[in-house]
């Protein structure tokens, strides 16, 4: 701080000392953030950050003197445990200023000079220690412009540890879900804006004149360096400009520079993908389970991925399935020709040819030696990548030709020769690499040894001059010992008291006149001589110049490797995808996965498909087919509870997920053709906090999927109409049918235990009528798991309420009760479940044979009355009763 700065400090802070002075002004600067002051080898906080850092981090809060006549609260951590705090913070949604020492302590005149270098927030932290490995952690901006007719909301979002820069549109109504899509950790967002969208992340203001029209698009085309946002197709996107602006200037201002890793801004438009609400995101457990767990989930069950970067990319994937055809089936013809040239190369070699992996698994195998490239690379242009980041990126580089290699075979495919040219980077990067990292560097350049030996002549020798010291001791050592004749005098180091010769206090006396004491212990004293204060000075002066000189050239380093970010982006990326691509192959192969047909039509075609979590977890699966058309747009599905209907209508989902992802899937044949957006009703839960009851959420997610799904989406409806009485849930069921058929022509997979809804295919043709199969034996019910045409005759309610465990008592009233109701002719389809059935029939066999019911009934109490029983002889008993039998049968 120079002293202009330091008088301004003071004017502004009266009573305070010139250190507490800087530290306010800094503190004004963070904000409401928390701010770590470095001092030395801690960051300290003070005042209310400090009793607000040591409740969150559990720290001792103590006193530093005081500063205009009161006590300052402080407390502090170790500068080598601050990764640790960080990651805690940021998980409780904390943002922190990082404060450090820019001056020399030994030049500087007062307090030494600090400013803010970096702020870590949720949403913009690019250390690997603070970081989920196989996921992203997105900045996203949201600004709502347009008109009051017609008001759009402009979304980007920013992965900073990659440099992934995206932007798009929507409908305020449909911004819920596209943040859901991308999961960001924080949002930035305008003072004056309000958003009553559900968040669970961080939420930072920055001043409205951030969003302006003006200021956003002059900070991207300042940041791009061109004089139009043409090339980036986001001109017709004015709300996504002003988020965009908004957002890059925010991520800047918390790296303290340019984030020149970020290269390029794409815009993602609405025909992009197949839309996936979070109802549907959360029911297909696509990378969480309904519990909220990481797995068994579709991610956790597909990603075999052998690098980090590989299984962020999967796991974008299955949140943006792609609508056309085109991407979807270039990936399917990579991972083709994966799977062809394992053959081909065994075909050609033999087993031994790669061993008996073949060449998937050696290319996988030999993936397992790249880092996360990706995030290295953003760390480099960020100027915070670490040393044995370093050493790990230039292991990779000396691997690259050999991977390139093996691809090359099979680069028939479109995709892999595509991923194939950017599997290189400059060879001059890689030998500057080997010629400049030592082959195991230190962690932090701050120790040395970060740099290898014979890189610079300069630090070689002053390495040596600080080596060299180690013969010294020993001989200086030999030499006291002997000219004392202590024979256990030490000469040892430590960093606060330097070089010293150590004597126990019973050797004392012999001690020369030379000797200077320098600290005193309780069993010995420490003393330095001329001579090895002398040595001390010309040893300690030697290292410190060394640590500067390779500090210096570190920084030298960094500056030429800046210049190959954007190639390394592009090999990290290529990387990544042909993980990917070879994680889906290899599962493929394992648990015999087909290619699906792409179609151009709405419709659905499965033979034998099998639902891949599921099937993983159990050890018989029974396949299943489904076809759906536009003359078969709904399977109204009828069965037993637990007989597999869910299960069902979810592997249809996503089988045709992973089609439009390019991956195979588990079928024996599968077409699938267009999608546009798949939507669930499945399963039964209520909102206690927006006081929503079960039905209500039924309703809300009905109504959602009745105004937005097409010709061309995939409906999941399950039990609609359950939570409410019977004659309403059965007449919402029948209208909700309807719309689907006549309005919406959604390709649509309807389970129900309405059984008056199968009369539905009489009166709409596109509709029909599958179960699950169930049978009785002996033991029970068996659930058969297969689907078959036509309508299920019976649900085995009770039967399963009997497997449950519901006690054998309340079985046997319930089964009474059964019997009553379908005598009575009670249309109650939820206590008999397709008790209608039994009704009708039993009505319709009354009215037909009424009459003879009538005379039989007539000839029994004839026959009872004329009978005696006080005359009767026990066989003349005994017949009566077989006559009494007969009449009844």
């Amino acid at each position: 701080m120079n002293s202009a700065t330091q008088n301004t400090a003071a004017d502004a802070h009266p009573g305070h000392t010139p250190m507490m002075q800087q530290y306010l002004r800094l503190k004004a600067e963070a904000g409401p953030l928390l701010l770590f002051y470095r001092m030395g080898d801690f960051y300290e906080m003070f005042y209310e950050d400090a009793e607000r850092g040591a409740r969150l981090l559990n720290l001792t809060l103590t006193k530093r003197g005081s500063s205009n006549g009161t006590p300052i609260p402080m407390a502090g951590l170790p500068v080598h445990a601050m990764e640790q705090y960080l990651a805690r913070l940021v998980a409780m949604g904390e943002s922190i200023a990082i404060c450090e020492q820019i001056g020399d302590p030994a030049t500087s005149k007062g307090p030494v000079e600090r400013r803010i270098v970096r702020i870590v927030t949720p949403g913009t932290l690019t250390d690997d220690a603070l970081l989920p490995a196989k996921a992203d952690r997105a900045l996203a901006a949201v600004f709502v412009g347009g008109t009051a007719r017609a008001p759009r909301a402009g979304l980007a979002w920013l992965n900073l540890a990659s440099g992934e820069f995206r932007v798009t549109e929507c409908t305020p109504a449909q911004l819920e879900s596209e943040l859901h899509r991308i999961a960001p950790a924080e949002i930035v967002c305008a003072d004056s804006a309000e958003f009553d969208f559900p968040f669970e992340g961080a939420r930072a203001r920055v001043p409205d004149w951030h969003f302006e029209a003006d200021s956003a698009r002059a900070h991207l085309l300042a940041h791009f360096k061109t004089d139009t946002l043409a090339g980036f197709d986001i001109e017709d996107m004015p709300a996504g400009i002003c988020a965009a602006g908004a957002l890059l200037r925010y991520a800047a201002r918390t790296q303290s520079q340019a984030l020149a890793h970020v290269q390029s801004l794409s815009a993602e438009r609405p025909g992009q993908y197949v839309l996936l609400d979070p109802v549907t995101r959360r029911n297909l457990e696509l990378t969480q389970t309904l519990s909220g767990e990481d797995s068994p989930t579709l991610f956790s069950l597909l990603d075999g991925c052998r690098t980090p970067m590989g299984s962020r990319l999967l796991r974008r994937w299955l949140h943006h399935p792609l609508r056309e055809n085109e991407q979807a089936l270039a990936r399917q013809q990579a991972i083709s020709a994966l799977l062809a040239g394992r053959m081909d190369m065994e075909q050609t070699f033999g087993a031994a040819g790669f061993g008996s992996a073949g060449l998937l698994e050696s290319l996988r195998s030999a993936l397992n030696a790249f880092p996360d490239i990706e995030r290295i690379a953003a760390r480099l242009a960020l100027r915070s990548v670490r040393p044995r980041e370093l050493a790990s990126l230039r292991d990779a580089l000396q691997a690259l030709p050999a991977l390139r290699d093996q691809v090359e075979p099979m680069a028939d495919s479109p995709r892999l020769g595509e991923l194939v040219s950017h599997l290189s980077v400059d060879p001059a990067l890689a030998a500057l690499l080997v010629r400049a990292i030592a082959a195991e560097p230190a962690v932090a350049i701050r120790d040395g040894g970060v740099l290898a030996a014979g890189f610079d002549a300069e630090l070689d020798e002053l390495r040596g001059l600080a080596a060299d010291g180690g013969d010294f001791l020993v001989q200086l050592e030999a030499r006291e010992r002997e000219r004392t004749g202590i024979s256990n005098l030490r000469v040892e180091f430590n960093r606060v008291h330097g070089f010293y010769i150590e004597v126990t206090k019973g050797q004392t006396a012999k001690v020369p006149e030379d000797y200077r004491r320098r600290q005193t212990l309780k069993n010995a004293e420490r003393y330095i001589t001329p001579e090895l204060k002398t040595w001390e000075d010309k040893v300690l002066s030697a290292q410190d110049r060394s640590l500067a000189r390779e500090k210096w050239l570190f920084e030298q380093l960094l500056d030429v490797l800046a210049e190959h970010v954007r190639p390394l982006s592009d090999c990290a990326a290529a990387l990544a995808e042909l993980d990917a691509l070879a994680a889906l192959a290899d599962h493929a192969r394992r648990h015999d996965w087909i290619a699906p047909e792409l179609s151009e039509q709405a419709d659905i075609d499965i033979d034998a498909g099998r639902h891949p979590v599921v099937e993983h977890a159990i050890e018989r699966f029974t396949p299943n087919g489904c076809r759906l058309e536009p003359a078969r747009r709904m399977l109204l599905i009828t069965g037993p509870n637990m007989g597999g209907k869910s299960t069902y209508m979810r592997q249809v989902a996503l089988i045709v997920l992973l089609a439009r992802i390019g991956s195979f899937v588990p079928a024996s044949r599968a077409r699938i053709g267009k999608i546009d957006r798949i939507f669930t009703r499945i399963g039964a839960a209520d909102d206690l906090a927006g006081g929503r009851s079960t039905f209500m959420m039924e309703m809300t997610e009905a109504a959602a999927i009745l105004s937005a799904s097409t010709p061309n989406s995939l409906v999941l409806m399950d039990e609609i109409g359950r939570g409410t009485s019977t004659y309403d849930g059965l007449a919402l069921a029948w209208a909700i049918a309807c719309r689907l058929l006549a309005h919406n022509r959604a390709l649509t997979l309807f389970a129900t235990h309405y059984f008056e809804l199968t009369r539905l295919p009489a009166e709409q043709p596109a509709s029909a009528n599958v179960h699950l199969a169930a049978a009785e034996s002996a033991g029970g019910i068996v659930f058969l798991h297969e689907v078959r045409e036509g309508p299920a005759s019976r649900s085995y309610g009770i039967q399963v309420a009997q497997r449950a465990g519901v006690p054998a008592a309340v079985i046997r009233q319930a089964s009474r009760e059964l019997e009553r109701l379908e005598a009575q002719g009670a249309p109650t389809p939820q206590l008999g479940l397709f008790a209608a059935a039994a009704d009708a029939d039993a009505q319709a066999y009354a009215e037909a044979d009424r009459s003879d019911d009538l005379e039989a009934l007539d000839a029994l109490r004839e026959e009872l009355a004329a009978i005696d029983p006080d005359s009767l002889t026990p066989r003349e008993a005994l017949d009566a009763l077989y006559r009494l039998k007969k009449h009844l049968q």
